[in-house]
């Protein structure tokens, strides 16, 4: 019988009490979303006693979460395609083309990751407010994409970096321009790098408050992390449609994560093994 080490043993207990920690608020959130209010101030950690299913169908329809859905999914899938496209363009560029501010143009992007949303938040407000951009889908589109490029440029790099240089030499010598080296060879053979950007790009521009906060007063235009904030009052709060609503709104990135998990751990896995 194969002797397990002690090391082993720690290291998996303690990866279990993370994954406890984890798991356990999640749940909890779940567990209140079914209960009724006064189950949640008298018993908030035990189970409901009759699921109250119509907490989510209240929520849904009060709280107006399909149109603040329906704006997430437009302001995320546009930044989504266009960060990925500008992205793997600047990151080809960078990687395998050979020209003298290729260096400087990296170091540009990754000063971007440096530069915290707040700082340019009052300056972005008042350029939009004078082209008359706020209050517009748009005004978060471009910000989205400006704070997504400088992880997915930096992320790609690497990946085009360590593809075989005999591939793009072949390609040349057959009498392939450059822009159909990047989109026939390139694009194809970085996807599992594309996995790991698109779905960082995807789970922070759907959970981003501020920006949608500041930018966007009309409460058609509200994207699903501002909605949220419409269940606490002033003066009372109903917490379990709020519960209900953060379930709603948290579903999409759980279900994302699942579905592409073993691309995002071969994907940081390549990309750092290549750079």
């Amino acid at each position: 019988m194969k002797k397990i080490k002690i090391s082993t043993i720690i290291i998996y207990t303690f990866l279990v009490i993370l994954a406890v920690f984890y798991v356990a608020p999640l749940l909890w959130v779940v567990f209140v979303s079914f209960k009724t209010n006064a189950e949640v101030m008298s018993n908030p950690f035990t189970l409901p006693a009759v699921p109250q299913w119509d907490n989510y169908f209240i929520a849904w329809t009060a709280g107006k979460l399909g149109i603040a859905t329906l704006n997430s999914v437009i302001v995320c899938v546009v930044t989504l395609v266009l960060s990925m496209l500008i992205g793997a363009m600047a990151a080809f560029a960078i990687g395998r083309m050979r020209w003298k501010l290729s260096g400087l143009t990296m170091t540009y992007f990754l000063i971007g990751m440096m530069i915290p949303i707040h700082c340019v938040l009052i300056p972005l407000f008042v350029s939009f407010s004078n082209i008359h951009m706020t209050n517009t889908l748009v005004s978060l589109i471009l910000p989205y994409i400006t704070f997504s490029l400088p992880m997915t440029v930096y992320i790609l790099v690497n990946f085009f970096r360590g593809m075989p240089g005999d591939m793009f030499e072949a390609a040349c010598i057959d009498g392939c321009s450059i822009y159909g080296t990047f989109f026939k060879i390139a694009l194809p053979l970085s996807k599992t790098g594309l996995f790991v950007t698109g779905l960082m790009t995807f789970v922070n521009n759907w959970n981003e408050l501020l920006l949608a906060m500041v930018f966007i007063s009309d409460t058609a235009k509200k994207t699903l992390s501002v909605t949220l904030t419409y269940f606490v009052g002033p003066y009372a709060t109903n917490y379990v449609q709020m519960f209900a609503a953060i379930v709603i709104a948290v579903a999409p990135s759980i279900v994302v994560y699942c579905c592409f998990s073993n691309q995002i751990v071969d994907g940081l896995t390549a990309g750092a093994v290549k750079g």
